[in-house]
């Protein structure tokens, strides 16, 4: 830290990303991307774009809009497109919250929401998940701040039902409520549809997961028109070409052939649960989430030292070291042949521990 770094931001804790490593080749399980590549036509999309680098991107993604518009059943403007799910929850942040209106979110969550609340000065507060790591929705009805939940949550893969968040919605009428669907198409319930009848819902969404463009960084909103004006002002307060011309027509041609990408997600969950069955046979205690990931515990090693063993076996999966879940580790869901590979190298950990 130079001598110069603002003061405001000397105790900031930034957000930490999986792992990269570069000294081998691993199969990663570490950073929930898809196992399968992006559709032939988003390449040719890509390759087509490439040529106009010397252009500015459009500010107002007009294709892109119009086509996710088209999928997800709402208005041109009640969609903001960023650059990653990470900028839209950011733009939320710092439109909606402030000293005056803090943010609530469970304590066991996605690590960027506590790095935005004190990156904005926003008072936080975090609200403890059950034993069973689920969120208990009674917790957040009638509280009277603005709230944000990941549906389904990470890194646990447990979910809320929609009824639970339209209680939780309905009940905070003078707060915002932020649902965060990052991996809601490997088996939860959108609230996309609640925006349309409640002015305080953002929903948002990411195609690093289930649309496999974790490289090309788009994310989006939805919300009522006037939710989404908010943000653009934030948007063009800070960065109006936020989605370069590339990955917006990468995220158009995703989104035309967004059959493929669901078909991707029905391998991947079916996957999952191979994976998940095979681990409890093996003594692990798995959670049942609706993740592209598994969040997985064993009495026979820690979690800390199954990573470690893992990793030295060429392959990465993501441990955590808060106090509550630091015997688990995040294991995403690759392809079969991947899992198998996990579960053999899992296996013959399992045995030299005995």
């Amino acid at each position: 830290m130079s001598r110069f770094f603002s003061k405001k931001y000397q105790n900031l804790k930034a957000y930490t990303p999986g792992e990269q490593p570069r000294d081998m080749q691993y199969i990663k399980l570490n950073t929930n991307e898809s196992p399968y590549p992006p559709s032939p036509s988003v390449l040719d999309a890509v390759a087509e774009e490439a040529g106009k680098l010397a252009l500015y991107s459009d500010p107002e993604c007009t294709e892109l809009v119009r086509e996710a518009s088209k999928l997800f059943g709402v208005k041109p403007t009640e969609i903001l497109m960023t650059n990653g799910s990470d900028e839209i929850l950011n733009f939320a942040f710092m439109a909606f919250c402030d000293k005056e209106h803090p943010i609530v979110f469970p304590d066991i969550t996605y690590g960027f929401y506590p790095v935005f609340a004190e990156l904005n000065g926003i008072p936080y507060e975090k609200i403890p998940l059950k034993e069973d790591f689920s969120i208990d929705a009674n917790d957040y009805i009638g509280i009277g701040k603005n709230i944000v939940i990941a549906n389904p949550n990470a890194p646990t893969g447990l979910t809320l039902t929609l009824e639970e968040i339209e209680k939780i919605v309905a009940s905070n009428p003078e707060n915002i409520v932020i649902i965060d669907e990052a991996y809601v198409d490997f088996g939860a319930q959108s609230a996309v549809c609640l925006t349309k009848k409640y002015e305080n819902l953002l929903v948002t969404q990411t195609f690093s997961k289930s649309r496999s463009m974790a490289g090309a960084r788009l994310g989006f909103g939805i919300g009522t028109a006037s939710l989404i004006a908010d943000m653009q002002t934030i948007k063009y307060s800070t960065n109006p070409y936020n989605v370069n011309r590339m990955t917006m027509a990468a995220g158009a041609a995703a989104l035309r052939e967004n059959a493929y990408y669901m078909d991707n997600c029905k391998k991947i969950v079916k996957t999952r649960e191979y994976t998940k069955r095979a681990l409890e046979k093996m003594g692990f205690s798995v959670t049942d989430s609706k993740a592209n990931f598994l969040f997985a515990k064993s009495e026979a090693v820690n979690g800390e030292t199954l990573y470690t063993e893992l990793k030295k076996r060429g392959v990465l999966v993501r441990h955590f070291s808060a106090e509550r879940i630091c015997e688990y580790n995040r294991i995403t869901v690759g392809t079969q042949e991947q899992m198998e590979v996990f579960l053999a190298k899992t296996e013959e950990i399992l045995s030299e521990m005995q």
